[in-house]
Parts: C-alpha cells; structure tokens; sequence
C-alpha cells in the first residue's frame, strides 16, 4: 500500500494540548495525516486518543496548539464547523437514538425538507459500497450493537466526509468482511483524496490497512513511523510501555495466538474428550425465538461443560444478541428448553436464571450492565442484596464491606465505592460487572463480547479472569466476533449463521477458513 504525495497536509496538529483539571490528557500532541492516506492512532485507554479527536472534532476546546486543514488555521470550536470542513467520526460508543428509525437517525442534522425515499436511497447505496447492510426502517432499538455499530457507520459515511476517524470500526465484521472495508477504504482514499484516521488496539489490523502509525502513551507521542517498517513486536512494545510476548497476549493485540499443543490439559488444549465427560453446566435444547413472524433462534442446541469455555462465534446480526437476552431472562422462548447443572429453569420467570446460577456480562455493558449514575458500591452488590440489607433497609456497612472485597479482589480502580459508575474507565467499569456477576453461586457465566472496547491491558486482565473462573468449575459461554479471542479462549467454537448453529469444531481444529465458512452457513 503507497501513500499519495501531498505538498501540503490534508489535516495538521501542531502542539495540541488539552488537561481536565491536574490531569494534562494531550500534551503537545503533533499528527499529520497527508490526502491519500490512511493513518493508524494506537494507544491504551487513558492514552489520550479520545481527547485529542475530541479535539478535532469541535467536541472540547484546546488549551493550546494549532489545527490546520489543508493548510489552513481553523478554530475547530463545535461539532458543526468540523463538519462543515469535511471532518467525520465514527464513534465507538453509540450516539443513536433508540426510539427513532434507521433513516431517521441517518437524517438527524439535515436541514431543510426531510425526503425520506432519498435517504433510502442514500443507505442502500453506503451499505452496498461499503457491504455494511442494515434495514433503513427497523428501529434502533431493535437491533443489536453490531447493528447499531452499522448505523454509526452508514451514517457518518452517508456525509461524505474528507478526513473520516474511524473508532474501533472492525468489531462486528468478520476477517473477510474486514479486509473487504480496508480495501474499500484503501481505494478511496487513493482515488478520492481523502484521509482516515484509523484508531484501533488490534496491530493485525493496523499492519494491514494503514501507511503510517503513531502512538500515543501517557497523553504524548511516544513513537510515530511509516507501517510497513514496524513490528507487531515494536508496535505492542511503544503502545503499553513494556516488553510484550506475543505468545501470551496475542489475542489482546488482534493477533492469532499460537496454537494449542494438545500436551496439557484438555482446558487449555482444546481437546473435547474431557468436555465430554464433564457434568453440563448449561444446556440449551431446541431453543427458539420468533419475533414479527421472523425466526431469530432457530432450534438453537448447545451444552457448555463444568469447566469449560465455548465460544459462539459468527457475525453480529445472526441471534447471539437474542440469544443474550434469553439467557438475560428478558426475552422468553417460543420453543426449548434452558437447563442449569441439570435443572430446568424457566427463562420467563423473573430472577430464575440468575437464581439458579447464571451470571451474565451483557454486550453493551452502558446499556444493560451497569446503572452509570449510582455508585460502584451499589452496582458490585445488586446482586448479594440478600448479604447486605435488614428487614427493610440497606446496611450501608455491610453494603460497603461487601463491594471492597470485590473490589480487591477484581482489581477495580476507583476514587471511591461511593463514585459513579459513569467515572470509571471501560476496564474498570467492565471489571465491575464480571464481579457482581461472579459474586454469588454462579454455575455459568456468559460473557457477550467482553472485551469490546477495552485496552490491551484490560483485555488482558478479562481473559485471565475468564480462565480463572472456568478453573474454578464455571462453564463459560463466550459469545464473540473475534476470531483471535475465540482461539485464544475457548475448548470448543460453536458458530451461529442466520439464528441457528451451522457446525463446531474443537479449537485445535478450528482455522479462519473453516470457521468462515460456518458463518456462510456451509459445511466446513
């Protein structure tokens, strides 16, 4: 991949400089991303990435330094100049408004007549340049947050922006479907003369798609080069401040970790005869969800080992969201059966799946897995409120005893238990449900894209926490879209096409071609 040439920079940052208080999150922060480009911005969580595309995108005001766009100094002072001069994002977190349609929230900050067959027009033809499909009527809270994701996308896109920043954008995409974006992406750039800022903490993908890299450590730049003369060895190294081995902690980097030997034992192998002879924590039979005359499950059978982990892996859209939800108990089944350490349990009846031992990390924990206005305390224990109230009241002590002990124990970081959740960072605040989760008697864990949004070392620490529990005799349901954390995780992967389970496959046997064509809903 070659850069185009430009004399002059599409987008410039000279010394950009933004602090909250005592806490500097840019300092003097210098990126130049020419037309023609594609330039990858790495870096944990706290690093400053957030900040700085506050910044360019009129969200913040800096403190100090220059934006420069084609050369020109321009003010950046709100959302509406940055767009004005061609500046979009795809944000990762989502800014949809639930009740509204898809079309709807692509034509919020349109102004004039709103023509609705030519915003249907406008989608069908970003989802077919893009192969990002996505029903311009369903409503937003219908779909699931790879869906929603997709809006984002089609949204930002549909503007037709000169300089895109594109925020962790792959995680609802298979490897196929990825490649095919970057490829797009590539041309256009190339073709059109655009500039991407592309932020993500999979070097995998940064290798691919990118002409050259920075990273930010700390609020500073702590290395910037051309890709093609780095290493996912240098690159690892520069972004977390340390020696990275990528035998360990490849799957956190977007890598494909090293294969299972098959030389210890079957949880960390991969082999399936021991899952055989474990008791079943969970049992999923024929389990099936119709929803406006749609089938969303379809005879969904799956059993999950004392002790073990399977993945469910495929693209998003094809019913693990639902899947989700049943074993949330917020949706009941129009057919099947749910058995817990062989038990039968009711998804319909409020509290028995979790009753009965089940813990769950939601998908979109901001959404349904923590309340962001009360406090760490009170979300650690809302489910041990048996452990920490009187007849009628709360005891504050015991409340607070108990969300300590979690809070040593999962290594959550806050200012204080009385804190909002809403204050902590991502890692932290998914810390926070995995220990409210694991807290009681907890048979099974499932666990929806646990590591959607976090940084290296937070990931790091969710998939030791994964492999502790199942050490521990939990049976984990891993539902995922990442390739590498499957293969890092699981015993066995499942893979769900079009609501029903099309093939699994051991992991030692399991390869990105086999496992794709499972997601086509074709034999492997």
């Amino acid at each position: 991949m070659t850069s185009t040439a430009a004399a002059v920079p599409l987008l410039e940052l000279r010394g950009i400089t933004k602090s909250y208080g005592a806490v500097t999150a840019c300092a003097a922060v210098d990126l130049s991303v020419d037309a023609g480009e594609i330039h990858g911005l790495l870096g944990e969580n706290g690093a400053g990435k957030s900040s700085l595309m506050k910044v360019l995108l009129g969200l913040v005001r800096r403190d100090g330094g220059t934006i420069l766009v084609r050369g020109t100094p321009v003010a950046l002072d709100s959302p509406q100049e940055a767009a004005e001069l061609g500046i979009g994002m795809v944000h990762q977190h989502f800014s949809l408004i639930n009740g509204l349609t898809v079309w709807e929230n692509v034509a919020l900050g349109d102004t004039g007549r709103v023509d609705k067959q030519a915003l249907h027009r406008d989608i069908a033809d970003v989802c077919a340049r893009y192969g990002l499909p996505i029903d311009p009527d369903a409503r937003v809270d219908s779909l699931s947050a790879g869906e929603r994701q997709r809006v984002e996308v089609v949204k930002c896109l549909r503007r037709n922006p000169q300089i895109l920043i594109l925020d962790e954008p792959t995680s609802v995409l298979t490897q196929a479907e990825s490649q095919e974006l970057f490829a797009m992406l590539g041309r256009v750039v190339r073709e059109e003369g655009r500039a991407v800022i592309l932020i993500s903490h999979k070097l995998a993908e940064i290798a691919q798609a990118t002409h050259k890299v920075t990273v930010l450590r700390r609020g500073k730049v702590a290395f910037r080069a051309v890709t093609a003369d780095t290493t996912p060895q240098l690159l690892a190294r520069q972004m977390v401040g340390r020696e990275v081995s990528l035998g360990e902690e490849a799957a956190a980097l977007g890598l494909v970790p090293q294969q299972h030997t098959g030389t210890e034992d079957d949880q960390d192998t991969g082999d399936t005869e021991g899952a055989v002879a474990r008791r079943p924590a969970l049992r999923l039979d024929g389990l099936s969800v119709e929803q406006d005359g749609v089938q969303v499950l379809d005879g969904v059978d799956l059993t999950v080992g004392a002790g073990e982990i399977v993945a469910l892996y495929g693209v998003e859209g094809n019913g693990q969201a639902m899947l989700g939800d049943v074993l949330s108990g917020l949706v009941a089944p129009t057919a099947g059966t749910v058995e817990i350490d062989g038990t039968a349990v009711d998804p319909a009846r409020p509290g028995a799946l979790s009753g009965a031992g089940l813990g769950i990390v939601p998908e979109d924990r901001h959404q349904s897995g923590v309340v962001l206005d009360m406090s760490v305390a009170e979300n650690l224990t809302m489910k041990s409120l048996g452990k920490v109230s009187g007849r009628f009241l709360l005891r504050r002590r015991a409340m607070l005893a108990e969300a300590r002990r979690l809070a040593d124990e999962f290594n959550i970081i806050t200012p204080s238990l009385d804190a909002p959740v809403r204050s902590l960072s991502g890692g932290n605040q998914q810390r926070v449900v995995l220990a409210r989760e694991l807290s009681g008697d907890t048979r099974v864990l499932v666990a929806a894209q646990p590591t959607h949004g976090l940084d290296v070392g937070a990931i790091e620490d969710m998939y030791a926490r994964l492999r502790k529990a199942s050490a521990e005799g939990v049976g984990v349901l891993l539902i995922s879209t990442e390739f590498e954390e499957v293969m890092a995780l699981a015993t066995r992967i499942a893979v769900i096409s079009a609501g029903r389970i099309t093939g699994a496959l051991p992991v030692a046997e399991a390869t990105a071609e086999r496992l794709g064509m499972l997601v086509g809903g074709e034999a492997a």
